[in-house]
């Protein structure tokens, strides 16, 4: 039996995920994909904060790409489940790279916000139907359990890599040649992505049961929503990964602003993400059982640096705040991983879409809260009160966690004895 497609239990590493065939095309492009990306997110909200130099103005640019987003996994992640997720995957990035080049007219011309959030909300909103296609790709790619867990882990970490680069240079491009750059390379990237898709990803049958018509799409929603609030162990997964939006998306959301002018705003809003590899990297080296018992405790350590802000620290402190931080986001992986196994395989397009829409959903409602105590206190306060209200309710959820349906379903998803 192959290391790479059995179920036996170890400690795979990552160059055996990068041996799975086809794995290494398909996470190149996908990185290549979230890079330009990032940088197209960072340069729009520039481009809005120079002009208005408004927090909040700012932070609502952020938020305009949550909420279609959110629609997006909501209503069009689903078609994962009724067409073949490779003309998925393909037919989005093309329509997202129409809508790149239409942002870039818009800059040209000097063009207002409301077309602006437009465009930038057609993007977004398509993106969905991607998110959900690449996640039950993975799952079907890498057949052994844990070492999906590991590839989780390497997606999660290549992400928050490529997330820091298309920020910092993000923020690099709109100083030195202007926004028209940064988003002519989120086209490309589109493209390139759509191209390897095309050439490299096998076409699979969708499988599962399905209505038909708009009246059985909506059924198979609704469904799917019944099944994800009723689950004893997914409810609570996807109900941390929404409260933890708070401590994660405020930092980001308010990052410009606490930065000022000087070209440092990338930075900062980088280094969280560079603290969330290092505790990738350290979360990695654990069992998966372990790494499902850290959850919690590293979801309530989170927030807890990010509450020195609203001292006014130095530039350097607030820095090695958000770092740590970020170290401690490290326990989305298990989560997500887990969470993908214990869904059903037919039920995968759907169930993903939804819990990632409510995610997307609390990030846009922090990214505007944010922006919003920022606007009327301090940038600072605006970090330190989600950090508090994030802490809050993590412990809140703490008191009723179901530590034993989580390890049985750890137990079934890995094989674990």
């Amino acid at each position: 039996m192959s290391p790479t497609q059995g179920n036996e239990p170890g400690a795979p590493t990552y160059a055996a995920v990068l041996r799975v065939p086809r794995y290494l095309p398909i996470f190149l492009a996908n990185a290549l994909s979230m890079w330009g990306d990032f940088i197209a997110r960072i340069t729009i909200a520039a481009v809005v904060y120079q002009r208005t130099t408004s927090p909040l103005a700012t932070a609502t640019t952020l938020a305009v790409s949550m909420v279609p987003t959110f629609l997006g996994r909501s209503l069009l992640g689903p078609l994962v489940d009724r067409f073949p997720y490779k003309w998925v995957l393909i037919w989005s990035h093309l329509l997202r790279a129409t809508c790149v080049l239409g942002l870039m007219l818009l800059v040209l011309n000097g063009s207002g916000y409301g077309l602006l959030f437009l465009v930038l909300f057609l993007l977004e909103l398509i993106g969905g139907a991607s998110t959900a296609s690449f996640m039950v790709l993975l799952t079907d790619l890498v057949q052994n359990r844990h070492l999906y867990a590991k590839a989780v882990a390497l997606g999660s970490m290549s992400e928050q890599v490529n997330q820091a680069i298309g920020l910092a240079v993000g923020g690099g491009l709109i100083a030195l040649v202007g926004p028209e750059t940064g988003l002519l390379l989120d086209l490309v990237t589109f493209v390139v992505t759509a191209v390897v898709i095309a050439f490299v990803v096998e076409l699979k049958p969708i499988t599962g049961e399905r209505g038909r018509g708009l009246r059985g799409f909506a059924r198979d929603l609704a469904g799917a929503a019944g099944d994800l609030a009723h689950h004893p162990v997914l409810a609570r997964l996807m109900t941390l990964s929404a409260i933890a939006c708070l401590g994660i998306v405020a930092p980001e959301a308010l990052a410009l602003p606490i930065a000022g002018p000087g070209g440092w705003g990338g930075v900062l809003m980088a280094s969280p993400i560079l603290g969330a590899i290092v505790g990738i990297l350290l979360v990695g080296r654990r069992d998966v059982v372990a790494q499902n018992r850290s959850i919690l405790p590293m979801a309530l350590a989170m927030p807890i640096p990010l509450l020195l802000t609203v001292l006014h620290p130095p530039i350097w402190v607030v820095t090695a705040l958000f770092f740590l931080s970020g170290v401690m986001q490290a326990f989305m992986v298990p989560l997500q991983a887990t969470f993908a196994l214990v869904t059903e395989p037919a039920l995968r397009g759907r169930i993903f879409s939804l819990a990632g829409s409510v995610s997307v959903a609390a990030a846009g409602v922090t990214y505007v809260a944010a922006g919003w105590v920022g606007q009327y206190s301090s940038a600072h306060a605006g970090v330190a009160i989600c950090a508090a209200v994030c802490l809050g309710l993590t412990a809140l959820l703490a008191v009723s966690w179901p530590y034993r349906g989580v390890r049985a379903a750890v137990d079934r998803a890995y094989g674990a004895a």
